[in-house]
């Protein structure tokens, strides 16, 4: 039997935006497995909701610590979250 999945909302802050940080998530999410979505937000930060193995999930997480070359990670807050209606993917959404 396998464990039941996790969800986590990220909130990602710092320089993070034009710097290809959510293409670079989509491309650690797909590599790990998990799904959810990632965009970015008028504030000035990226927001994602992953969900998937614990153990997938937790490294995408330290990866949205570190971010892509380029960016400079000031902070990411984390929340337990819901998975409901996810995505089967991984998909960049538009900035809202």
């Amino acid at each position: 039997m396998s464990a039941p999945p996790v969800a986590r909302h990220l909130t990602v802050s710092g320089l993070v935006q034009g710097v290809g940080y959510r293409w670079s998530m989509v491309q650690a999410a797909q590599r790990l497995g998990v799904r959810g979505w990632v965009r970015n937000r008028r504030a000035g930060h990226v927001e994602a909701l992953v969900a998937g193995e614990a153990a997938a999930v937790e490294a995408l997480v330290h990866w949205a610590r570190q971010g892509p070359a380029g960016a400079r990670v000031d902070a990411v807050d984390v929340a337990d979250a819901g998975a409901d209606n996810l995505p089967e993917g991984f998909e960049q959404r538009a900035t809202v």
